[in-house]
């Protein structure tokens, strides 16, 4: 009977006896990691959300992506750290991994968990939301009506905007890779709010937990001043600075206002010091905000600055392409290679000329749309999207950009932070306008033709050298500085 017993001996596996103690230890983790971090931080982070391995002295925390690879790095590190190490002593380490086993949890807009979580933050469309009526966590008493957030998978990738789509798409999958902040710029309707927009969305959708705020600057402004008012900045700072990601559209709405400004960089410097993260949004380079501080300038270029151009042919035609499957009327190949062609600015003009020839469809009962129809039915809106520039408003561009005063633009002074942006806006007055070179001179000041005609030469002699401009004590390319301009020609 002896050697029977000794027989069965092998057959147990080998490693049961230690998988039992690797599997209390990792209980005994998992207990006292919910003690330090908290029921509520433990319910978010790791319950369901996150897998505990005990290899010897290592404790392998794995989740299911790099973004919050990154989050619980910052946050928890010290906790799973201390926990480890008062389960499997002092040479105990911590390795905090993806574990394509763990799928993040998705949230629909309309979930009740979306509702419950802490994440929903200040939400401001075009309208402003009365201040002390905002309620975070979103119990349905603030509006009848849940906006819908665009969607990054609806955006389209060009080359005119390729580098802001991937920079907004790694921030929502892998933070950690020194993006913060992202700050976006370019003409209006070229995709910025979109890409704000399904950052949050994608954020709020995949990480319920955190704490994600989507505003406008002036949303952030009129909280501020509401603050100032009843005399409640303890409880606005803490709302705003305990964020984890922040995305506020139109920064250029704080040009000009200091107090606004401070408040707003100090909100930025202890984001950053939090770990959190930040996406801003305006229409120009942070250098060519001329009545921004220095110092919140340079702050907004700590980041990644990404410019998005008008979108190219290519980009347009999948654009109108895109727009037109969901309409209710069948446009011809060739007449959306109409509307591709004669709108070049921005998607809101290939919007807006998609939804003229819909109404002209409904209107006339044709369902069929040709290209002769929308050469037609456009040449009145073509001709509305045509900017006509004059003389003042070159003018009042070049001095919102220089911060000088038209009667300075137009003296006889010749101080260097006159004569550049003088030079400048005799160039582009003569390329913007139909006026004549002794028009120009005599709107800027009294001069003759033969002083436009110098400028104008002056200024194409630095754009082929690349000339830096002084504008507001820094030094820009003159490229930069047209280029500025020219956009906000064509905003009007």
């Amino acid at each position: 009977m002896q050697p029977a017993t000794t027989k069965k001996q092998p057959d147990r596996p080998a490693q049961e006896p230690d998988s039992v103690p690797e599997k209390a230890e990792s209980a005994r983790i998992l207990k006292r990691l919910a003690d330090r971090v908290g029921p509520k931080n433990y319910e978010n982070w790791f319950l369901g959300r996150c897998t505990v391995t005990v290899d010897g002295d290592e404790v392998r925390f794995g989740v299911g992506s790099p973004f919050v690879v990154s989050w619980m790095q910052q946050r928890f590190r010290e906790a799973m750290q201390g926990t480890a190490t008062d389960v499997l002593g002092p040479s105990a380490r911590v390795r905090l991994d993806v574990d394509p086993n763990v799928i993040p949890e998705v949230v629909g807009e309309g979930d009740p968990a979306a509702r419950r979580s802490p994440a929903v933050g200040v939400v401001a469309g075009s309208g402003t939301p009365a201040p002390g009526g905002d309620r975070e966590g979103g119990d349905g008493r603030r509006s009848t009506t849940r906006r819908r957030f665009a969607d990054l998978g609806d955006f389209v990738v060009g080359d005119s905007n390729r580098l802001a789509w991937t920079a907004a798409s790694r921030i929502c999958d892998a933070p950690a890779d020194g993006l913060s902040p992202l700050y976006l710029f370019g003409h209006v309707g070229v995709g910025k709010t979109h890409l704000l927009e399904g950052i949050y969305r994608r954020i709020r959708r995949l990480y319920p937990s955190l704490r994600v705020t989507y505003l406008t600057a002036e949303t952030f402004t009129n909280y501020f001043t509401a603050a100032l008012r009843e005399r409640s900045t303890p409880g606005f700072r803490q709302r705003f600075r305990s964020i984890d990601v922040l995305l506020v559209d139109d920064v250029d709405f704080l040009d000009a206002k200091k107090g606004v400004q401070e408040e707003f960089l100090h909100t930025l410097k202890q984001l950053e010091a939090n770990g959190s993260h930040v996406v801003l949004a305006a229409n120009q380079h942070p250098r060519l905000l001329a009545k921004f501080s220095e110092e919140l300038s340079s702050r907004l270029m700590a980041g990644l600055v990404c410019r998005i151009e008008p979108p190219e042919l290519g980009t347009r035609r999948k654009i109108v392409g895109r727009l037109a499957k969901r309409m209710s009327v069948t446009f011809t190949p060739e007449a959306l290679a109409v509307v591709a062609r004669r709108f070049t600015h921005s998607v809101r003009e290939l919007k807006g000329a998609l939804y003229c020839l819909q109404n002209w469809s409904i209107a006339s009962g044709r369902q069929r749309i040709s290209a002769s129809v929308s050469r037609r039915v456009l040449a009145e809106l073509e001709r509305d999207c045509i900017r006509i520039v004059a003389l003042g408003d070159v003018e009042r561009a070049i001095c919102s950009l220089f911060g000088v005063r038209a009667a300075e633009l137009k003296s006889s002074r010749r101080t260097r932070s006159l004569v550049q942006p003088r030079m400048l806006a005799m160039f582009l007055a003569r390329k913007h306008t139909q006026a004549a070179y002794s028009e120009i001179g005599e709107f800027f000041g009294g001069r003759n033709h033969s002083t436009v005609m110098s400028a104008v030469a002056k200024v194409q002699d630095w754009l082929s050298t690349d000339t830096p401009v002084m504008v507001s004590s820094q030094s820009l390319s003159v490229q930069e500085v047209v280029d500025s301009v020219e956009q906000q020609l064509l905003a009007g």
